[in-house]
């Protein structure tokens, strides 16, 4: 996954998917930059991290 840092990506998780550039990826959360801001997902939430296919 190191490979997506800096690319726009889906994270999907129980509750929801998720868009944005991945900022960074570590043993306990993943970090998107998204439209309306920061966010910060717990690793043990998400389902899965791939590149965003164009639209």
């Amino acid at each position: 996954m190191i490979d997506l840092i800096g690319k726009i990506v889906e994270v999907g998780t129980v509750e929801t998917v998720y868009f944005g550039k991945l900022v960074e990826i570590n043993e306990n959360e993943v970090h998107l930059e998204t439209a309306s801001g920061w966010l910060v997902i717990p690793v043990e939430r998400v389902a899965y991290v791939r590149e965003k296919e164009a639209d």
